[in-house]
């Protein structure tokens, strides 16, 4: 019995040693397509080309070397919108540049483009005297101003023939960052139809067909520590 088991384990053994010879000479075996090892800590040479793009792959970002800086985006579109308004250089850029920096939501041509609609409203409703629509658009100063000056028309009978025809220039003309307020003046080049009736309709000021031309500087101003982001009118003044 012993010798019978000697003689298969015997034949095991064989087997065994011609099964790994087999196996390693197959998993042993190179088929060219084998990736190398990772390496991490390997960086891809310079002079070495990408692998096509199939549509699967996603381009990295340029090394920072080669990206212009966001920081330098920023001043170069600070100073585009800056040069809208205001030549570079001069007192007035360097102010509104302190503004911007004061307050990021200021945007030199949309206050322009603001100012210019708060213009026209601010007229139309004081030829109306609608002391209502002008009281949020003006400084307390301004509007008590206004308000007596219409309070007086309306108690002699007045009547006011109004129409704002447009503007033929608007633009800002100074502008000063102090302890927190804003204020930006802005000159207003417009034309205007105005003519003021008694209460008998007689014709007492200006004319009702003729188109005059107007120049204004009117200064607004706002707090830019403030949630309001609205301007109000603090100072007028008529250029003859």
């Amino acid at each position: 019995m012993n010798g019978f088991v000697d003689i298969y384990t015997l034949i095991f053994l064989v087997l065994a040693v011609v099964i790994f010879f087999k196996l390693r000479g197959v998993l042993g075996q190179r088929t060219g397509n084998e990736r190398p090892p990772f390496d991490p800590f390997t960086r891809r040479k310079a002079d070495e080309p990408e692998a096509a793009n199939d549509g699967k792959v996603v381009t990295l970002p340029r090394r920072p070397s080669e990206d212009v800086s966001a920081a330098t985006i920023a001043a170069q579109d600070v100073d585009h919108r800056i040069s809208a308004v205001a030549t570079p250089g001069t007192p007035l850029a360097a102010a509104v540049g302190e503004i911007m920096a004061a307050d990021r939501s200021f945007d030199p041509q949309q206050f322009i483009d603001g100012a210019r609609t708060a213009y026209e409203m601010i007229v139309t409703s004081f030829a109306k005297g609608d002391q209502k629509a002008l009281k949020p658009l003006l400084g307390r100063e301004v509007f008590d101003g206004f308000s007596h000056a219409i309070t007086e028309r309306e108690s002699r009978g007045e009547t006011v023939e109004f129409n704002f025809v447009g503007f033929e220039k608007v633009e800002m003309v100074d502008a000063a960052l102090k302890g927190g307020n804003a204020q930006v003046s802005v000159k207003f080049v417009s034309k205007l139809i105005s003519a003021t009736r008694d209460k008998a309709g007689e014709i007492v000021d200006g004319d009702p067909v003729h188109i005059a031309d107007v120049t204004d500087i009117w200064t607004f101003a706002r707090d830019v520590s403030s949630r309001d982001p609205n301007w109000l009118l603090v100072a007028t003044e008529t250029v003859e």
